[in-house]
Order: C-alpha cells, then structure tokens, then sequence
C-alpha cells in the first residue's frame, strides 16, 4: 500500500493530532456541530412529520446529516488558519454515506411501500455503504477494483469482468428503484385526478411504470459501459421463445389494455361472461375480478372480456330493473290489487320514483290470474334479491291485510259410478 495516499495520510495526521492539545478544539466543534445539527433536525422533524408529501418528509429524514455537514465544513474553513481540522475532515465521508443510506432507503419505502423486507434491508445497504467507505478511507478500494477486474469473460463480443458486473447491478439497482420511485409519485398524482375516467388513470400508471422501468434498465447498463448490441442476439432468441410460450398471456395484457383504454367495462360494472356474473371490483392487465353478491369472486382472464359476448347491466345506465310475478284468485278486486303492489315497491328506499313502479297482467292460468310488478334501482351492486324479498314480503302484508287471496294450484277428482 502506498504510504502516501490521501486517505492514509489523513488518518496519520489524525492519529498525529491527538497527543496536540489542540485536538480539544476540534472534539469542540464536531461536537457543536453534531449538537447544532440534531436540534435543527428535531424542530424541522416536528414541522414535517405529518406533511403528506413525500419530499418534505425526506427532508426531514435528511435534515441532520445533511446541516451537520454543512456546518462542518464552516467549521473546517473557519478552524483551518489555526488549529488542524483532521477529524472535521474524517467526519464529512461519514455524514455523506448517512446520507446516501437515507436517501436509497426512503426512496425504496416509497417504491415498496408495503414490503416488510425493508428492514432487514435498510441494515444491508447500510452495512454496504459504510464498508465500501471503510476501503475508500484505508485505500483498499483501488486494490479490491483491481482483483474485481482481473475476473474477466467475454459475452460476444462485449468483454466484461467482476466489477462491471457487480458495478452495473448497483447502477441498475438504483436506477430502477429511482424509476418506481417516480412511478409511485406520477400514480399518486394520476389518481388525485377526478376529472379523469379511472380506466385512464390506471393506463397512464402501468404505462408510465413500465416506460420508466425499461428506460432505467437501458440507461444503467449504458452508463456502467455494457453495449446493448452485444446482447441483442440473446434478447432475439429469448423474444422467439416467449412469444410462442407465452401466447396466452400476451394475449391477455394486450386485452386488459383494451379495456382499459375503450371503457367497455369499468370498476363497478355488473356483468356477465358466460355462467360467471358479478361487480367488477378489478382490472389488471392480465384478469378481471367479477365478486357475486353471494361473496364468489371470479378471476375472468381478459381475453374472454374481448372475445365473447359480455352483458354489462350498467355500461351506460346503472338502473336495473327487476320484476316478481303473483298470483292472484279470479274473485280479486284487480284494481285493489295492481294498486297495492305499486304502493308496495313504492315505499321501498332502494326503489326509483321515475320511472315509477308499474304493474302487468300477463296470464290467466289454471288456478289465479298472474300479475307482474315491475320496478326501477340505481344501485344494483347492493344487492337485488334482497331488494325483491322486501317487496314481497310488503305485497303479502299487504294482501293480508285486505283479504286478497293468492291461490295454489288445485285439482278437482270426480269418482263416477260404472
């Protein structure tokens, strides 16, 4: 190692100012500059802890290594003409690696917001970053990139080695979050939009996740040196493969973009696909979620949304209107009757005015005239069938009560004598 490296240098000048009573003064000012530093950090915490925005918050969670480093380095030029300012330079490599663990970890939670992973790995990049700063201020660091790089392969006619490797998978790796990141902060702000269709809004999310994504990924690798034409046949065979293997599936993100994008069907939507109907509670890019009244969820894959016949009860209008059918015995006040079953639905809360509850006469059969009651709702995705059981259950109080009789079938039997 050579004796004369900055890093080196440094650390024996420091060692050097500890037995000099002037290092007091340099404890002195890292001191009060830590101290300086945390209280500003505390009251700016308090300001910005119950901000909803993402930034301030990142601010406050920078807030002391950042001022603390700020003030060092006033220290350091205001020390400088008169006592060595060694360990103030020491300390400033250390605040800027606090800063750099801070800022990837927020940038992950906010990626990954529901990951309980983060934790474990917040004290793995931590672990990284302070290591690599331990080679850097030891001047190890030229060393380790050197055997790194002596384990070297070629792909094509890309020659690459262990530190590109590695190099290009912190460079992705941060680039990539960085562009989640961003993803995350464009979905927030997309679905604060309530002038536009949600449908829209969840296009211009994965649309935009996905453009990001890709482009980090490309950007990364240029930037550690990787040429991407080296690539390009593997990339080609691998696209042949997934093409024929995953035909189904492409077929099925390129529906659910379909959908997405003409509205055919939206969250809410009651529909039926074949023997499957439900509320659209989802829509992915592969499969729609279909939840039936009695709790059955149904995964539909969008493919059978493009390629059949959907019935969409509430494409253009969410009433629905449902009907239940009576009896009523021949000897019945008819107008009584229609009257009563009106008013029955008419009372009902779920039960549009307009248009107003209406009653037919459709057969006279064997035993009772058959009447239908007709009637109108906004909400079908509360439920119908309990919606038809209050009716009922008010038609026959209601025919009770007025002595309305609703027969059941009956056969007369003659026994005629030989």
């Amino acid at each position: 190692m050579n004796g004369k490296s900055p890093a080196l240098k440094l650390l024996n000048e420091l060692w050097a100012d500890v037995a000099d009573p002037d290092f007091v003064w340099q404890v002195l000012a890292l001191a009060t500059c830590l101290l300086l530093a945390w209280a500003f950090a505390r009251w700016w915490w308090g300001r910005q802890h119950d901000s909803a925005g993402h930034l301030k918050q990142a601010s406050a969670r920078l807030a002391f290594p950042l001022v603390a480093s700020l003030l060092i380095g006033v220290a350091q030029f205001a020390l400088a003409p008169f006592v060595h300012v060694n360990l103030l330079k020491l300390a400033q490599p250390l605040l800027g690696a606090m800063v750099l663990v801070r800022t990837v970890v927020f940038v992950l939670r906010q990626a990954f917001p529901q990951a309980g992973w983060l934790v474990a790995w917040e004290r793995i990049i931590a672990a990284l970053v302070w290591g690599w700063l331990a080679l850097y201020i030891t001047d190890l660091a030229p060393y380790v990139i050197e055997a790194l790089e002596s384990v070297s392969f070629k792909l094509g006619k890309q020659k690459l080695d262990l530190w590109m490797l590695l190099h290009g998978l912190v460079t992705v790796f941060l680039t990539v979050v960085v562009a989640l990141w961003v993803a995350g902060v464009i979905e927030g702000r997309l679905m604060r939009v309530e002038s536009l269709d949600s449908s829209l809004r969840i296009v211009g999310v994965r649309v935009a996740k996905a453009l990001l994504t890709v482009g980090a990924l490309i950007t990364s690798l240029s930037l550690v040196g990787i040429d991407m034409t080296a690539l390009s046949v593997f990339t080609g065979a691998l696209g042949v493969g997934l093409g024929f293997g995953l035909q189904k599936i492409a077929s099925n993100y390129v529906s659910g973009f379909i959908i997405l994008l003409d509205r055919s069907i939206r969250l809410g939507n009651i529909v039926q696909v074949g023997n499957d109907a439900g509320q659209v509670t989802q829509i992915t890019t592969r499969y729609t979620v279909l939840k039936h009244p009695g709790g059955t969820e149904y995964i539909v894959p969008n493919e059978a949304l493009i390629g059949s016949v959907v019935q969409n009860q509430t494409y253009s209008d969410s009433r629905v209107r449902l009907a239940t059918t009576i009896g009523v015995a021949y000897a019945s006040d008819l107008e009584l009757v229609m009257r009563l079953m009106s008013e029955a639905a008419a009372t009902h809360p779920r039960v549009l005015p307009d248009p107003p509850p209406k009653v037919l006469l459709t057969q006279f059969a064997d035993s009772a005239i058959n009447l239908e009651l007709g009637f109108w709702i906004a909400d079908p995705e509360e439920g119908r069938g309990n919606v038809l059981s209050d009716v009922n259950f008010a038609i026959w109080n209601a025919f009770r009560i007025h002595g309305i009789e609703i027969p059941y079938p009956q056969r007369e039997v003659r026994l005629l004598g030989t």
